[in-house]
């Protein structure tokens, strides 16, 4: 298995100069393959739309979208081993993600996070291998930076302005980074009681910030009930089909960075879900493409 080598002037077993030629090759050359996304489907009721229209929830039973690609297609086009020789950034996924112009991309490094062997952590309970992705290193400070570069990246291909989001912390700070980073306009509701340095994160990145005297649901409430009229795009949790999709590079993460055998258990802490369902949605584009 390779390691990330975080710490040691490395990063997945490379070095900071071939970092950064990478880096510099990715402005010239990623995205020459194209993404294989092929619209959107509703997860409960299966209907289909194209994806070309911004959307939150499917419109027929108000569930939450799901992106799709030709998997079928890209089995026999997209060689994985081409991807060591890619950027150091979930957009190494490139075909997997929901972007079909590069020019759009807003990306401020997330991904490619390093996988850590604990020996004595894993000693201290009992198992022989233990490993732990190391998320905090993202350019926010959590894997929240991956889905916030996919929703933000397709938002703006798509004509987006001014987006909203209910959070109580490392989303919100996430979104008002990548809103910045794109040139939009960002609102964020927040819990009165949230810490006080989420709020300045995302005051410090431009963003509109309002506490709320209630809770994160209370904060959601107020996003569903003047986005209309202040034209945002609500990016809350599982209302916006794109977040998702950043943050399954994870589950690729895991399998290229363990040669394409992943461990036998996943232990994942989890709030919304968004990322456990996004792993679990990498892990079956992979069975599909037979990685």
């Amino acid at each position: 298995m390779r390691d990330a080598g975080w710490g040691t002037g490395e990063q997945g077993g490379v070095s900071k100069g071939e970092r950064l030629r990478r880096r510099v090759s990715f402005v010239f050359t990623l995205g020459m393959g194209g993404s294989y996304f092929s619209g959107l489907r509703c997860a409960l009721c299966e209907k289909a739309y194209s994806g070309a229209a911004l959307m939150n929830l499917c419109p027929a039973c108000e569930r939450p979208l799901f992106a799709e690609y030709d998997l079928a297609r890209a089995k026999g086009e997209v060689d994985r081993d081409s991807l060591a020789a890619r950027v150091g950034s979930m957009w190494r996924y490139e075909e997997f993600l929901p972007l079909m112009d590069p020019g759009n991309r807003v990306t401020l490094g997330e991904g490619w996070t390093p996988l850590l062997e604990a020996p004595r952590l894993g000693a201290q309970i009992g198992l022989k291998r233990l490993y732990i992705k190391e998320e905090s290193v993202n350019p926010t400070g959590s894997f929240k930076a991956r889905g916030m570069s996919a929703a933000i990246s397709r938002a703006k291909e798509l004509g987006v302005t001014r987006v909203a989001i209910p959070s109580a912390g490392n989303a919100g700070g996430a979104a008002s980074a990548y809103a910045a980073r794109a040139g939009m306009e960002a609102w964020v509701f927040m819990p009165k009681d949230t810490p006080e340095a989420f709020f300045k994160e995302c005051e410090m990145s431009g963003a509109h910030v309002e506490r709320v005297d209630g809770l994160i649901s209370d904060c959601g409430k107020i996003v569903a009930a003047r986005k209309e009229a202040e034209g945002w795009f609500d990016l809350s949790t599982l209302k916006e089909p794109f977040r998702v999709e950043g943050k399954k590079t994870m589950g690729y993460e895991l399998a290229e960075q363990m040669d394409w055998e992943l461990p036998d258990v996943i232990l994942y802490p989890t709030g919304g879900g968004t990322g456990l369902i996004g792993m679990w949605k990498a892990f079956d584009e992979m069975e599909q493409l037979e990685w």
